[in-house]
């Protein structure tokens, strides 16, 4: 579990591939510096197990799921990445509950600046938007933000990717994160509330009656 605050904006290594799956290794200074075999670190909001230690550096197996619903299939040696170490008992809840299971992958489509800040907008995949509610949380490649406004067309209806949200950036996500830097077009992951999904889901498929008459 994360709570979507940063670490440390860290350097993706090499990727290799081993059939459908691979071995991915990051530059993470400070997350690497107390991380230990079977620890969970998010590296852009996926939550991946440690499998090797080297100094600054960390090492983790990807599976094809993994790839199949983020985008870390497209990192490049260089490219930052956004780290995060599992919350403990006692970790300050500065964000959201996030578990680094990521519900799909979106495209960053406007950025508009402001004085000290920025509104970004993304598009939705389909079926997320029942999720999303003006002022409630998301996680966007591992960072904990507060929904601005979403848009009223719900993509699980429609049948595309015609849904969108947006988000205000302050000057420390700027700063601190990948999200700062990237431009228009680039892809992000994304995870919806938790809670919201389970609520969802209650209400598709209400539990079953016990059968006991009053």
């Amino acid at each position: 579990m994360f709570t979507g605050i940063i670490e440390e904006r860290g350097e993706a290594g090499t990727l290799d591939w081993h059939g459908d799956s691979g071995v991915l290794t990051i530059h993470g200074p400070l997350v690497a510096a107390d991380a230990r075999h079977g620890d969970s670190i998010a590296v852009d909001g996926v939550c991946l197990t440690v499998v090797a230690v080297d100094g600054a550096r960390f090492t983790v197996d990807v599976m094809k799921e993994t790839f199949d619903r983020s985008a870390l299939g497209g990192l490049r040696p260089g490219d930052p990445v956004n780290l995060e170490r599992a919350a403990t008992l006692a970790t300050r809840l500065g964000g959201h509950l996030v578990q680094g299971h990521v519900d799909g992958v979106a495209t960053i489509v406007e950025r508009v600046p402001g004085d000290r800040w920025e509104q970004v907008r993304f598009s939705l995949p389909a079926g997320l938007g029942r999720y999303l509610v003006e002022k409630g949380s998301i996680a966007v490649d591992g960072v904990s933000l507060t929904v601005m406004e979403v848009s009223d067309d719900e993509p699980a209806v429609t049948g595309d990717d015609a849904g969108w949200f947006s988000v205000g950036l302050i000057p420390t996500t700027l700063q601190l994160t990948t999200l700062g830097r990237k431009p228009v077009g680039s892809l992000v992951n994304l995870e919806v509330d938790v809670i919201a999904k389970y609520v969802a889901k209650q209400l598709r498929q209400p539990a079953p009656t016990s059968g006991v008459r009053p």
